[in-house]
């Protein structure tokens, strides 16, 4: 498929990822690695509630609010 035709169905909102090869993908600078943290009950508490109205885990509100905070430091 050439590019010009792969980006057309990219643009019109087709789904794509049957021309990806993904098998060796990977995102540069986003080695992770695991941490504990604990938090106060009501901090998780807060955190579910955020989650849930957002449709996403908690772990997800978590990076995106420290991404956010590291960003303004």
């Amino acid at each position: 498929m050439k590019a010009e035709e792969f980006d057309k169905k990219f643009d019109e909102g087709e789904d794509i990822s049957r021309y990806l090869d993904i098998s060796r993908a990977r995102r540069p600078v986003q080695d992770q690695k695991r941490v504990n943290v604990d938090f106060p009950l009501w901090m998780i508490q807060q955190l579910d509630k955020e989650a849930k109205r957002l449709g996403v885990p908690r772990q997800s509100v978590i990076k995106i609010w420290v991404a956010e905070r590291l960003k303004q430091a």
